[in-house]
């Protein structure tokens, strides 16, 4: 299973999903489906600008582990 750890990088950070939505122009649902989990896909350029706004790496932000 991949996790995405958008809530606990914007937590850190003390970001909204709203001032990632608005700083990037990335759609705001797109940035609610990473931070609950309930993402089914994610674009590549997604990605991209949420690594270079986050100053963060694809491995800060996803995680493959193994379902128990």
């Amino acid at each position: 299973m991949i996790r995405c750890h958008l809530s606990r990088l914007l937590g850190e950070k003390k970001l909204k999903i709203s001032d990632v939505s608005r700083d990037t122009n990335i759609n705001r649902g797109a940035l609610t489906r990473l931070y609950y989990e309930t993402y089914e896909r994610v674009d590549k350029s997604v990605i991209d600008q949420l690594c270079e706004y986050l100053d963060c790496n694809v491995a800060d932000l996803f995680e493959y582990v193994v379902d128990e």
